[in-house]
């Protein structure tokens, strides 16, 4: 289903405003294989750290004088001491690439205490003589004869960054440091680790996950798919200079996807979420609302209405029977006795909503609505009284990261939930939810650390995750507390077209309508179809 419901390049804006106020070569193996195994129910709790494991101590030995740091601090790369670095390690490392890193940041507390919390880093070596920080391009590169220091900067939030590479503790892996300025003051030295996201080790696939057919999106960044009647229905954001939409494929023969036709609205096309009900297309628009369409002719949608959801929009949206849940700052459920003609019953406000929550997704299981609300935790809200809506219980992640996208299922005669986050270091959490007041985590499966997950869906007892940069995951839960993967297929290549340096692109969004096929929306690639394992 969805993407992120704001553009990348803000999205990444934010974070950085919350740091400054506060491979063949993954060190990680790859999960074996999952066997059959049928859970008796018993678990132990664990403890929940957060998305991001701290490894302790500074990323590399680097340092970064600061002393009478003036406004051109940042580009003053004589400040760092790399003394104890590796130039000869440096000098290896390829002249192109995209990375991911994740910062370590020490901030020292007015009480003489020190909060470490990790942000982001991302960078794209087009060639020697171009790249791109953040989206914006390098004001100086040197990455050459053992030296390896890139500065850039983000307009947005005022800040400069200069990094240097210090250690290469595998063939596409750097580590090093990262002095930030912001308005032209030293905020604070910082270490990194940074992955050639594309470079994990693994081979493209594995258990057996068979693509059968891609084709690209004609419009924007593809983020979600549904299919229904026959067609895939693709919605793309906003991207560079191109604009979003709809793009509509024939998929009656798998192997060979007929785009039928794309749409795109003047002033309307940051397209991030889609559903359907009989003859209805509801497609979810940032900053607008939701769009009704009739496809009735599938291969050709009629524009029937807008359902305004308030100035942030409509972000996702979710059918189930004769309800659609539409979800932005607050969740908007309507009846669809007429699926042309939504009717609004009520409008959900979860209490958190006005202090970093926003309802980003949500899941219906057994009259219970699970809402990943963005910073504001997960919820559980009872929705089978629409006039008497309660909140049942949430469950707090430990650092706020963002709660982003769940599944949920009963195993071993438990509610169990499988709860996902976004940006760096998000992992698949799995949750007792059978007592809501009371949510136990029970089990978690992560990947590299310097990339994200996002969208999941559960048949049975597999699990598929669109996990951008690692593509697409499954994974084993029939012991939901140790979830296994079984199979994989890496959708993301540096050399797709328009790939940049976000830490958010690459599979995003993903449905199995029951056809036999899974349906991947990557952000680049478009439209992927895969066998059902």
């Amino acid at each position: 289903m969805p993407a992120t419901s704001r553009s990348l390049s803000s999205l990444l804006a934010t974070l950085l405003l919350l740091s400054l106020s506060g491979c063949d070569d993954d060190p990680k193996p790859s999960p074996p294989d999952a066997g059959p195994y049928v859970w008796d129910g018993t678990y132990t709790e664990l403890a929940d750290p957060g998305d991001w494991i701290d490894p302790g101590a500074p990323y590399a030995p680097c340092t970064f004088d600061s002393a009478n740091a003036g406004t051109t601090a940042c580009e003053e790369l004589s400040r760092f001491n790399v003394s104890q670095c590796d130039r000869d390690a440096l000098a290896a490392i390829p002249q192109e690439g995209i990375y991911q890193g994740i910062v370590r940041n020490e901030i020292t507390l007015r009480d003489g205490g020190v909060r470490v919390l990790s942000t982001d880093l991302t960078w794209n070596l087009q060639g020697e003589d171009a790249g791109t920080m953040f989206g914006q391009p390098l004001l100086q590169r040197d990455t050459q004869g053992g030296d390896f220091a890139l500065v850039g900067q983000l307009p947005v939030t005022s800040s400069s960054f200069a990094v240097v590479g210090c250690k290469r503790p595998a063939p596409h892996i750097i580590t090093g440091c990262i002095a930030t300025c912001r308005r032209g003051a030293f905020v604070r030295m910082s270490t990194f680790e940074a992955h050639r996201v594309a470079k994990s080790g693994e081979p493209e696939s594995s258990g057996g996950l068979t693509l059968l057919a891609e084709h690209r999106a004609a419009l924007g960044q593809a983020v979600d798919v549904h299919v229904t009647k026959g067609h895939a229905y693709v919605v793309s954001l906003r991207h560079r200079d191109q604009p979003g939409g709809l793009t509509v494929f024939d998929v009656s023969n798998p192997r060979a996807p007929l785009l039928k036709t794309s749409i795109s609205l003047e002033g309307n096309n940051d397209w991030n979420g889609v559903g359907s009900k009989g003859n209805a297309l509801y497609i979810a628009g940032n900053g607008t609302g939701t769009l009704v369409y009739d496809i009735s002719q599938p291969g050709n949608p009629v524009f029937i209405r807008l359902m305004p959801s308030g100035d942030y929009g409509t972000h996702t949206v979710l059918v189930d029977g004769n309800r659609l849940y539409t979800m932005g700052i607050t969740t908007h459920v309507y009846d669809l006795t007429d699926p042309l003609n939504p009717t609004l019953l009520t409008v959900i406000s979860l209490p958190e909503d006005a202090a970093g929550g926003g309802s980003h997704d949500a899941f219906l299981y057994e009259q219970r609505l699970y809402i990943s609300n963005s910073f504001g935790g997960y919820a559980v809200v009872d929705v089978s009284n629409l006039d008497d809506v309660r909140v049942l219980g949430r469950y707090l992640r430990p650092d706020q990261s963002f709660a982003h996208h769940s599944a949920v299922g009963t195993f071993g005669g438990k509610t169990i939930a499988f709860e996902g986050g976004e940006m760096s270091a998000s992992h698949v959490r799995v949750l007792d939810v059978t007592d809501p007041a009371h949510i136990v985590k029970m089990g978690e499966f992560r990947m590299r650390q310097v990339t994200s997950m996002h969208n999941l869906l559960l048949r049975g007892n597999l699990l598929y995750v669109a996990w951008y940069q690692e593509g697409l995951r499954v994974l084993d839960v029939s012991n939901p507390t140790q979830p296994r993967q079984v199979a994989h297929y890496q959708t993301y290549r540096e050399e797709d077209p328009g790939r940049g340096d976000s830490n958010l692109e690459g599979a995003f969004g993903l449905t199995i309508p029951g056809d036999g096929r899974v349906y991947v929306a990557d952000s680049s690639r478009g439209l992927l179809i895969f066998e059902e394992l």
